[in-house]
Parts: structure tokens; sequence; C-alpha cells
């Protein structure tokens, strides 16, 4: 999800302490605490703790997924939030000029993670540590993405692209 101990203690109101001790397993949370952590994380607390999981297959409808726009940059998660999950997938639209990145979006993923991308319509730009890569329908692109990075549309059309997350993976 993406979330640093920082971001989901203000997000669930647990101090970053009392989540670092829990993630190193040096504390068991209260079930007060863990609904909060669990809230934090746009989870029900079934879900943090894996009590709904009599299924092996997980579908995320249309309808129901979670969808966040920011200026010109709409995405939905069409991953579900399971707990666990060390891979997200992710529908972005980019109207003409328009850019990710900015004050609002979310912030770099963690250490280790890369990202791929796949250009569908339009044309994209994609900027990793100052360098730009001129990117066009079909094209697709996997960098560290724990570097600055972040998506430019320049086209005169709306961009669609497929973002896949894979956190912490790499290890150099």
């Amino acid at each position: 999800m993406g979330f640093s101990l920082r971001d989901l203690a203000e997000r669930s109101g647990v101090s970053a302490p009392m989540l670092s001790q829990v993630e190193r397993g040096e504390t068991s949370p209260t079930l007060a605490v863990a609904e909060k952590i669990a809230a934090g994380l746009e989870l029900t607390l079934s879900q943090l703790l894996r009590l709904d999981e009599g299924e092996h297959v997980s579908v995320s409808r249309a309808g129901g997924r979670r969808r966040y726009e920011r200026g010109g940059h709409r995405f939905e998660e069409l991953t579900p939030p399971l707990p666990g999950q060390r891979v997200d997938v992710s529908l972005h639209t980019l109207a003409a000029g328009a850019a990710t990145g900015g004050p609002s979006d979310p912030p770099m993923h963690e250490p280790g993670s890369r990202e791929t991308a796949v250009v569908l319509t339009g044309v994209l730009a994609l900027v990793v540590d100052g360098t730009r890569h001129e990117l066009r329908a079909g094209d697709s692109v996997t960098f560290d993405a724990d570097l600055p990075h972040h998506f430019e549309n320049d086209g005169e059309e709306a961009t669609r692209f497929i973002a896949v997350i894979a956190a912490g993976l790499r290890r150099s």
C-alpha cells in the first residue's frame, strides 16, 4: 500500500513507535489498536487479521474499486486491499498537460520497490531522478520506484496507462 510508519501513524491515530514495535513483532496490539491500524490501511479488522480468507480468489469489480483524482490525474486501484500484498496494480488517466508527482500525490514508494508502467493510449513521459523517458501507446517501462519520479502527458489527448508496483523486491 506504500505507507511509511509516519503516514500510517497519522492515518490510524496509533503512534509510530507502537507501529514499529508491532511490525517487528516486539508487541501484539490490542483489538482496539488493531482496529485503528486496519482503518488506517483502509481495511476491515477481518481483512487485517485475514479472518475473511475463505476463498483463494479475490475479484475486484469495476464499480467497487477505490478511485482517486488529483488535478488532471485520475487513478483506480485494480487490486483489492489484501493483507501482506506486495504488488499493487492501478489504472491511470492523465489529462493533456497534466502530471503526477504534485504536492498532494502519494510519496515515493518503499525502499527496493520497482514499478512497471504500460501505456495503453496516448503519449507519456516518465521522469526518473531527473532523466526523461518518452513513451507511446504499447510501450512499457520498468524502473526503481524508490527514486524521485513522476509522469507527464505533453500530448493533446488524455493518456491511459497501467502501473504495477512491486514493493521491496530490489536488493541493491
